[in-house]
């Protein structure tokens, strides 16, 4: 996966396109991510106990990688990732200023 934890994306497609966040987490297995402040649904939870309180609360569900763009922070566009390998690492850059992310 060319996304990492913490990086600036925009959403590109749904109901939130065109919102910035950040990735709070990686699923890398089904090919998803979770990002900040998008894609939130309201779940209604019945109650338990006294502890847990009933009632409606907010769930940020994943997105598919395919519908969100990384935002490079050079240029700060949405932008495609290429990498360019040395012999010491493998770095990802923007593809469309050329610069380091």
């Amino acid at each position: 996966m060319k996304l990492r934890k913490g990086d600036t994306v925009i959403v590109t497609i749904g109901k939130d396109e065109g919102k910035k966040g950040k990735i709070d987490r990686l699923l890398p297995k089904l090919g998803k991510v979770l990002v900040a402040g998008t894609n939130i649904y309201k779940r209604h939870l019945k109650k338990k106990d006294d502890k847990s309180p009933g009632g409606i609360i907010d769930i940020a569900k994943p997105l598919p990688v395919g519908n969100v763009a990384l935002v490079c922070p050079s240029c700060n566009q949405p932008t495609r990732v290429g990498f360019v390998v040395t012999k010491a690492e493998k770095v990802r850059i923007c593809r469309k200023c050329g610069q380091k992310i």
